[in-house]
Parts: structure tokens; C-alpha cells; sequence
């Protein structure tokens, strides 16, 4: 099974956020990291972190993406309330060989939160 790309865009801020806080992004990727430490997965989970997406309004913003399947853009998760429904995710994504679960079987966040797909690259 290849490795999933979990990209996480670690300037996702809101608008209400304080000024000086840090940045939703950055927290959700060292929660991911985190978690990643401590979770048993049958997925192998590459964690990589980039600055701006361009998906600004949605915060927090990843990609899901693996060689040879569609990649996955999801906004509006948040840390505290979403990384079981993320976890879930990329384990049905895994284990689906094109990378696309039944929409009826994604997690509650992830279904609201998909912003767009992609098809595997040629």
C-alpha cells in the first residue's frame, strides 16, 4: 500500500483569531504529529507542512493525496474537534484503491469540510 501525503497548510488563520496567536495551521499540524506518535494506523502517513494553500477562508486547510489516487483538498477542520473524524479518513482512504471512500462512509467533517478533488496525476 503507498504512503499517504498528508499536507497541512501551517498559515491557516481566521479572521476572529487574536493578533500574536499562533496560527490554526501550525496547531493543527503539531496536533497531527502528535497524534501521529500515538495512534496505531494501517496507513503509512507521510506528514508534511506547507505555507498557504490559497484556501484561506476555510481554515484549517490539508490535502490527502497518494500516488495513483485522487487527492482530497478539506477545509474548516479544527484540532480539537476533528482529528478522529481525520484519522478516519485516512484510514478509508488507504484502504481504497482509488482513493475515493463512498461519500455516505466519510466522516461528518470530512464531508462538509471538502473543498475540491483531484484527479491522480498522469
Amino acid at each position: 500500500m503507498p504512503p499517504i501525503n498528508l499536507t497541512i497548510c501551517v498559515t491557516c488563520q481566521r479572521a476572529t483569531t487574536p493578533a500574536g496567536a499562533e496560527h490554526l495551521g501550525r496547531h493543527m499540524y503539531r496536533a497531527v504529529e502528535s497524534a501521529l506518535a500515538t495512534r496505531q494506523s494501517n496507513a503509512q502517513i507521510r506528514l508534511r507542512e506547507v505555507e498557504c494553500m490559497s484556501v484561506c477562508t476555510r481554515a484549517c486547510t490539508v490535502a490527502v493525496s497518494s500516488p495513483g489516487k485522487w487527492t482530497y483538498i478539506i477545509g474548516d477542520l479544527d484540532a480539537g474537534r476533528d482529528m478522529d473524524d481525520l484519522f478516519s479518513y485516512l484510514e478509508s482512504y488507504a484502504s481504497n484503491p482509488h482513493g475515493t471512500p463512498p461519500l455516505k462512509d466519510r466522516p461528518t467533517a470530512i464531508r462538509r469540510g471538502t473543498v475540491a478533488r483531484l484527479p491522480p496525476t498522469m
